[in-house]
C-alpha cells in the first residue's frame, strides 16, 4: 500500500471510530434520543469526513515533497475511509434500542480500532500489545469525556 493512501486510510479510519464513538456516547448521554444520535452520525460521516479530508489535504501539500496525486489520493482516501466508517455506527441504531445500539457501537469500534492498531503494528520493531493498548486507551478516553459532557449539557441545558 503506497504512502498516500496509508495516510489517508489510517486518519480516516482512526478519526471515523473515535469521533462517531465520542458523537454517539455524548448524545445518547445528553439527550436520551435515538433520532439525535442517527443524525448526529449522518452529519458527522459527511461533515466531518470532508472536513477531515480537507485537513489531510492541506496538511501533505504543506510538507511540499507530494505530488499532487498523492495530496488527492489521500485526501479522497481519507474522505472515504471515514464516511464509510462513520455510516456503520448506524447499523446497531437500526436494530436495537438506543443503549443497545451505544453499547454495541462502543464494542464494535474498540474492536476495530484494536484490529487496525494490531495490522499498522506488524512489521515494525515495536510491541503490537502496546499499541493496541495505547491507542484503545485514547479511545476509552474519549467514550468516558464525551459521557460525562453529554450528561453535563444534559443536566444545565436539559
Amino acid at each position: 500500500m503506497n504512502h498516500s493512501i496509508k495516510v489517508g486510510l489510517s486518519f480516516g479510519l482512526t478519526s471515523g471510530i473515535i469521533t462517531t464513538l465520542g458523537l454517539m456516547v455524548g448524545l445518547s448521554s445528553g439527550t436520551h434520543s435515538k433520532i439525535a444520535v442517527l443524525g448526529g452520525i449522518l452529519t458527522i460521516a459527511v461533515a466531518d469526513s470532508m472536513s477531515d479530508a480537507f485537513g489531510i489535504h492541506v496538511s501533505e501539500e504543506a510538507e511540499g515533497v507530494h505530488t499532487q496525486k498523492e495530496i488527492w489520493e489521500s485526501t479522497l482516501t481519507t474522505f472515504i475511509a471515514k464516511l464509510l466508517f462513520a455510516l456503520t455506527f448506524i447499523i446497531p441504531l437500526l436494530f436495537f434500542t438506543l443503549q443497545t445500539a451505544v453499547v454495541v457501537g462502543v464494542i464494535w469500534g474498540l474492536f476495530a480500532l484494536s484490529v487496525y492498531s494490531y495490522v499498522i503494528s506488524k512489521g515494525k520493531e515495536i510491541s503490537k500489545l502496546k499499541v493496541v493498548l495505547e491507542h484503545l486507551f485514547v479511545g476509552v478516553i474519549v467514550i468516558v469525556i464525551t459521557h460525562f459532557v453529554g450528561v453535563l449539557i444534559s443536566m444545565y441545558f436539559g
